[in-house]
């Protein structure tokens, strides 16, 4: 039987295309003969490609009542994610479509070419009452495929001319590709940005999030938004016990060192397969600290790999949580990053709203 921790699949996240038993799917193994290459070279032999699919969709803005997320509505242009952070929360929805959180989210992307036309249908609804859309909930807005389809930016074209609110959420420098458009809607009090930014290891982080740009690209983009006037947040999202907590103070201090002013955490999250795949990762990667790292998340997360309950599930207990909770409220004491009731909020201006033009409309000019 073909074990996967026996070699590496560089340039990836996930080790294998392991499939959702979820939904009764047929598990898939390599060929014969490519296993036989694997075991002599050490490591898959052949580079993966990304294949991105054309997707007509029919709606783009999804309404949610989650208790545990500061957000009532969101746009995702794209599914899958070429970014391959092997902890992606969002890796089990491809299981929907028959396809691997594996491999798959990470090689076959899909995109939406009409997001941006959707979103102007979902706005000139009727009764339409704006609140912030976020993007970047589910999968990356500015993985390398947005440099191809502009998606994002015709997205946020939409929200200046209608001067609707926006948050993003990414991990990659490439948003500073819409500085202009940010900083306008900036300047209305229209837009928030948070960056991710796990470890200052360019080496882990090639391991954990392998086609996302270096931490300091990361950092170099929050201070080029701190310096055109976009309010900006950096976050620690997922702390990862016993692999990346070691960078918290260090992140920190070089965040508010550019000016940054909000900074915030989420632990580790292993919904479905994604606790399989990062165990996986984990025997590759770091087999000396597997076990210590996953008997840290237990005890975290109330002895199981992910809890999934309501008003916990983005939260963490036990010692390792209020440890990592009072080391990151020292961190920003230390670098004057505001904290508990002074914490910054970004409440971004709702009142603005205008409904896009119709065609019609538009006809007049």
């Amino acid at each position: 039987m073909f074990h996967v921790e026996h070699f590496r699949i560089k340039g990836r996240g996930a080790q294998s295309r392991a499939v959702s038993a979820r939904f009764g799917l047929p598990a898939r193994e390599a060929d014969g003969d490519w296993r036989e290459h694997v075991r002599m070279l050490g490591e898959a032999p052949v580079k993966l490609k990304t294949r991105v699919h054309e997707e007509r969709a029919r709606s783009i803005l999804s309404f949610n009542a989650s208790p545990d997320i500061p957000f009532d509505r969101s746009v995702n242009a794209y599914r899958g994610c070429e970014h391959g952070c092997i902890y992606c929360y969002a890796r089990p929805t491809h299981a929907w479509h028959d396809l691997s959180p594996g491999l798959d989210f990470e090689t076959e992307l899909f995109a939406k070419p009409d997001a941006a036309a959707l979103l102007r249908a979902a706005l000139a609804r009727p009764g339409y009452q704006p609140r912030p859309i976020a993007m970047g909930t589910n999968t990356d807005p500015y993985q390398p495929i947005e440099r191809r389809y502009r998606l994002t930016r015709q997205l946020l074209e939409v929200c200046r001319e209608t001067r609707h609110p926006v948050t993003i959420t990414t991990k990659s420098d490439r948003v500073l590709a819409d500085l202009d458009l940010l900083a306008e809607l900036a300047q209305e009090n229209l837009v928030a940005v948070a960056i991710s930014v796990t470890s200052l290891d360019p080496g882990l982080s090639a391991k954990l999030e392998p086609r996302c740009p270096t931490p300091e690209k990361r950092l170099a983009a929050l201070g080029r938004l701190v310096e055109a006037g976009v309010p900006v947040h950096c976050s620690l999202s997922p702390v990862i016990p016993a692999l990346t907590d070691r960078f918290i103070e260090a992140i920190i201090a070089r965040a508010a060192a550019l000016g940054v002013r909000s900074v915030g955490w989420i632990p580790l999250r292993l919904p479905h397969e994604v606790a399989p795949l990062f165990r996986e990762w984990l025997a590759v990667h770091f087999p000396e600290r597997a076990a210590k790292v996953m008997a840290i998340v237990r005890e975290m997360r109330a002895g199981r790999d992910n809890d999934p309950r309501f008003f916990s599930r983005m939260k963490a207990q036990g010692v390792w949580a209020d440890l990592i909770r009072s080391r990151i409220r020292l961190a920003c004491i230390k670098s004057g990053i505001p904290t508990g009731a002074k914490r910054v909020r970004f409440e971004l201006d709702c009142t603005r709203f205008r409904p896009p033009a119709s065609s019609a409309q538009l006809a007049l000019f």
